[in-house]
């Protein structure tokens, strides 16, 4: 075995390509996938094979090495991978190792010959592991590559399997100088045959070799087998597909014979078609592989008598026969593409039309059931807007026939008063002078308190104690306020509203019965250090406020709305009797309104922050429930003593964790929790934001709070009870012994 020669250099743009090939299918399947992805055109590919049967495989001193095939066996195996490689415009350099261990032997040459990529092919059932003798070659090779090469596992013409290079490869490899130097040879003329198709030999070719062989070997044809001869031999096939092997032995006159023509499908399918030399026998043919195999008409003709002559124009008969039928079946072939190519396009067209068409359908109908249903929605909405329409009309007629009602009452109004001389208003008309003296000129110790427009004086007027309010000069409403105040006041009586006494009109001065224990206000909050108001007490006074509220609502002809309920205009007497006051913001609200709409329109809001109904601030409709809203906050500030700012938050919150009992006034240690978290409850639902939420005042409100003035005085009485019983225990028992005394002293 010779070494091939060492180069000196190594071209990097071409890298080192080798392919295990055998005669099984998975070789061709690897040097196809090989030429299409790593090979470029003009590119040396290197085609190793390893003889597992040569005589000298087990000799240790041939282990390892490498040789060209000079054996007509191993040329006839490498005979289709070269006529491949040259149709494809690629060089290849033929390797035969002599190793009885396919794995090894192929690791050794890659590492010698520094491979930088190694191309196997996967062996399938019966091919790759029958040939050799090992169902895990690929896998041995790729574990036992060097780490500079690139080995690519092959099945079915894809990658099963690839294990990259980590290092680059050396600089030097033995088969580069040969790769290089073999673009300038000439190619062999077998495989120049097998490049150029199915072409028959011509006849000096084969006079040149008849030369070469004895006499005494004949021609397998005899000469009374002309008119079948024809019949017997096959066509060559070839199909359209990158890859097409053609293998044949080296030609000679024993061995001359025309190829065979599968069927059509057998050459549309197969990847390679292979021709191999007939058996050198020649008495007899037979197939050698999975290669063309060649048929024999008849073998036990006599061939003594044929001549050379008559073989060769037998045989040029029989190629131009060939070639003819060759051609026509290539051009029936490329028809019948051609029409199965037209067939399919056909197909997908049509099938993509019928889907066209029916998403065109399916559109058609969801476009048309949304313009269906946008039409009832447009319906829908129509009817809709026609009933609000009918509503609103309805509502405007409602509200203008009230209107015009309460206009024409006020016209009646008004010309009544115009036709009769003006009610005369009925109270006591004091004398500046009289006041003047009464509060020593105003004096400064003589006030008790600053009203909304006006200070407060205490004093006696006829021997009676009275309050003078005093309007202010500056005040800006206070002469239309006061005069609301005198004629309210002076038309009314009721135990729970303020008595006025009598005024003085020219100086702006109000002359009220005096309440000993002040404004609600100041008790609460015990300005001046004022004792604690028990919480019997605060119960009755709760009652009280509603039943004077309640007669202001329920006044004739016309109800009176307050406008500015507070503690502060609620005055208690000596025995903590409350009795409302300043009601020079009330209005007259006309009966009709009060009874069938609840609300009459105000210009302007008038009142105190965080006691005006937030619906009339916002409005300016006013009703009876306006005061409403008014009492629940003042109801909420009796039982707790605090502040009206955000006093509904604090409250509601504290009943819903349950800690009610801490927002109580902690100055009242003896609280029934239950009965005034029942009145903060109440007073809740009065201070609702919106005025159709809040309750009635008469059948709600006022005969809950008569319930809790009633237990109230129940246990004041019951605590009374007890403790004059507890003050006349000693006089009883003083009694008791004056009598026993007695009965001794009578004795």
């Amino acid at each position: 075995m010779r070494k091939l020669p060492e180069a000196k250099d190594r071209d990097a743009a071409h890298p080192l390509v080798a392919v295990a090939i055998d005669k099984d299918k998975s070789s061709q399947n690897a040097l196809k996938w090989a030429v299409d992805n790593l090979v470029n055109s003009g590119q040396t590919l290197i085609l190793v094979h390893v003889n597992t049967k040569s005589p000298t495989a087990g000799n240790p001193e041939d282990v390892g090495s490498f040789k060209e095939p000079t054996d007509p066996q191993m040329k006839e195996l490498f005979l289709p991978f070269r006529c491949f490689c040259t149709r494809r415009d690629i060089r290849c350099t033929d390797v035969v190792l002599e190793e009885p261990d396919v794995a090894k032997a192929i690791v050794e040459f890659v590492s010698n010959a520094a491979i930088e990529k190694l191309v196997v092919g996967c062996p399938t059932k019966g091919g790759f592991m029958r040939r050799f003798k090992s169902a895990d070659t690929p896998t041995n090779i790729s574990k036992g590559a060097p780490d500079f090469c690139t080995v690519y596992v092959i099945s079915k013409g894809k990658v099963l399997y690839m294990r990259n290079a980590v290092r680059a490869a050396p600089a030097i490899s033995p088969l580069h100088a040969p790769t290089q130097s073999q673009a300038t040879l000439k190619p062999d003329p077998v495989t120049q045959q097998c490049t150029l198709g199915p072409r028959v030999l011509s006849e000096t070719s084969l006079e040149s070799r008849s030369l070469h062989h004895d006499d005494s070997i004949k021609s397998p044809f005899a000469r009374g087998m002309r008119g079948t001869t024809a019949k017997s031999y096959a066509d060559f096939s070839f199909t359209d597909s990158d890859i097409s092997f053609v293998s044949s032995g080296r030609p000679s006159v024993d061995r001359m014979y025309p190829p065979r023509l599968s069927s059509g499908s057998e050459a549309l399918d197969r990847s390679f078609e292979m021709v191999t030399t007939p058996m050198k026998s020649v008495d007899s043919f037979s197939t050698g592989n999975d290669f063309s195999s060649i048929s024999q008409a008849s073998t036990g003709t006599s061939w003594s008598s044929q001549t050379m002559e008559d073989v060769e124009a037998e045989m040029k008969r029989l190629r131009l026969e060939l070639k003819q039928t060759m051609e026509m079946y290539n051009t029936a072939c490329r028809e019948a593409i051609t029409a199965k190519q037209k067939a399919m396009e056909l197909h997908r067209w049509k099938t993509e039309e019928e889907q066209r068409l029916a998403e065109a359908k399916m559109a058609e109908e969801s476009a048309l059931a949304l313009v269906e249903k946008e039409k009832a929605n447009c319906r829908a909405a129509l009817e809709a807007a026609q009933a609000s329409q009918r509503i609103a009309e309805l509502e405007a007629q409602k509200r203008v026939h009230a209107e015009m009602k309460a206009l024409k009452e006020a016209e009646e109004r008004k010309r009544a008063a115009d036709g009769h001389p003006r009610a005369v208003v009925r109270y006591r008309r004091y004398a500046i002078e009289d006041i003047e003296a009464a509060t020593e000129y105003f004096a400064e110790h003589r006030k008790i308190g600053e009203g909304g427009y006006g200070p407060v004086y205490k004093c006696y007027l006829d021997h009676t104690p009275v309050a003078i309010k005093v309007l202010r000069p500056d005040a800006a409403q206070g002469r239309s306020q006061f005069q609301q105040e005198v004629e309210v006041l002076s038309c009314i009586r009721h135990p729970n509203m303020v008595l006025l006494l009598g005024a003085c009109p020219e100086y702006g001065c109000l002359v009220y019965e005096y309440m000993a224990n002040g404004s609600l206000e100041d008790r609460l909050f015990r300005r001046g250090n004022t004792p604690v108001i028990p919480w019997q007490h605060r119960f009755r006074i709760a009652a009280e406020i509603a039943r004077g509220l309640l007669f202001l609502h329920q006044t004739k002809p016309e109800p009176l709305v307050h406008r500015d309920l507070k503690p502060g205009n609620i005055l208690l007497d000596r025995n903590y009797v409350s009795k409302i006051s300043d009601v020079g913001l009330a209005r007259l609200v006309p009966p009709t309104v009060a009874d069938n709409v609840t609300q009459y329109r105000m210009t302007s809001t008038a009142g105190t922050f965080c006691y005006i109904d937030p619906e009339y601030q916002q409005t300016g409709m006013l009703g009876v429930k306006s005061d409403v809203y008014s009492l629940g906050i003042l109801l909420l500030q009796i039982v707790t003593a605090k502040p009206p700012m955000g006093l509904t938050h604090h409250v509601g919150r504290a009943i819903e964790k349950g800690t009610f009992a801490d927002i109580l006034d902690p100055a009242v240690t003896d609280w029934p929790v239950e009965e005034a978290q029942r009145l903060a409850e109440m007073a809740l639902r009065c201070a609702e934001l919106r005025r159709k939420d809040r309750p009635d005042l008469a059948t709600v409100v006022l005969p809950e709070l008569e319930r809790l003035r009633e237990l109230g005085e129940e246990r004041m009485q019951y605590g009374s009870s007890a403790i004059n019983l507890e003050m006349q225990k000693p006089d009883l028992e003083t009694s008791v012994s004056r009598v026993q005394l007695a009965t001794c002293v009578r004795r």
